[in-house]
């Protein structure tokens, strides 16, 4: 993905790539805590899904702080969402979102009252790509040791959203 992209259509492109992330809550005592979850919904429109258990411990820590953050990565690119995370109940947008490895999880399906949806909504991302991928960033990086100039490791825009 190319610099002189739109850098709303480069994020939406990297985000269509990663299926797991990593949910960053803020605990009772302030500590920020990592839960790894997967991406349920590839259409980016500022907002992620995720099936949760209600009684997850990230549940609970939104109920007290909704603030949150999510990152994701791959071995060419990274992403970092900042904004708000809660509990929706919303039966057919679980239903929509089901799929068997979430079964592995919750074998009683989306019907198990256990289970409920976890709505992110970024405020602001910012996202680092490297093109052509972990060898083209591999090449850049031995370059740079050889010729001691600095790493340019690819595309880095922050957005608003």
């Amino acid at each position: 993905m190319a610099g002189d992209t739109d850098p709303y259509t480069t994020l939406n492109k990297l985000l269509a790539d990663f299926r797991f992330a990593m949910l960053t809550t803020v605990d009772l005592d302030g500590k920020l805590v990592a839960h790894p979850l997967t991406v349920q919904e590839r259409e980016f429109d500022g907002d992620l899904w995720f099936i949760v258990g209600k009684d997850a411990s990230a549940v609970q820590q939104l109920d007290v702080n909704p603030n949150a953050g999510v990152t994701l990565s791959s071995d060419s690119s990274w992403v970092s969402l900042a904004g708000t995370a809660e509990l929706v109940e919303d039966h057919a947008k679980l239903e929509e979102l089901w799929n068997s490895v979430v079964e592995a999880w919750f074998p009683d399906g989306p019907s198990d009252p256990r289970v409920g949806l976890l709505k992110f909504s970024a405020d602001s991302a910012e996202y680092w790509d490297s093109p052509g991928g972990k060898i083209a960033t591999a090449v850049a990086f031995v370059k740079s040791k050889v010729t001691g100039e600095t790493y340019d490791g690819g595309d880095n825009a922050k957005l608003d959203l």
